[in-house]
């Protein structure tokens, strides 16, 4: 009997709290810019002015440039950081709906060499959202 009540209540509790998803693969560090978005290996995130909330414009050379930053199978959206479906069907990470990007000439921890290429570039700043309608232009 006390077996059955056991395994009853691990059966419930299994159920009533499923498996802690896994940690966020992001950080902030300081820089040359203030206080940024990273990837959990401290490498600098970029948003791009030219996509929506929620879409990606940034394909083909645009994406050797600027590779997606994306996420692994399984990846659960969790606050601000949400998941943006890529035409491939592959995730991107994104913030406050906005696709995240490295920068191919960021090649270490802090840079921030990608903030304001072409005036359409920016580094994220974690404590900023982006405005309504997801233009972060340079508030970012």
């Amino acid at each position: 009997m006390k077996r059955s009540l056991l395994a009853t209540a691990l059966v419930l509790c299994t159920a009533s709290y499923p498996a802690l998803a896994a940690p966020l693969p992001f950080a902030t560090a300081q820089t040359a810019k203030g206080e940024v978005l990273t990837d959990a290996k401290g490498m600098t995130l970029y948003v791009y002015d030219k996509d929506k909330a929620g879409i990606s414009k940034c394909y083909g050379e645009c994406a050797e440039d600027w590779p997606p930053f994306t996420a692994a199978a399984g990846a659960a959206a969790s606050g601000p950081y949400t998941l943006v479906t890529r035409k491939d069907g592959s995730h991107q990470w994104a913030f406050d709906g906005k696709p995240l990007y490295y920068w191919q000439d960021d090649t270490a921890k802090g840079q921030v060499s990608g903030d304001g290429v072409q005036g359409v570039w920016h580094v994220v700043h974690p404590g900023q959202q982006a405005a309504a309608g997801g233009s972060a232009g340079g508030s970012w």
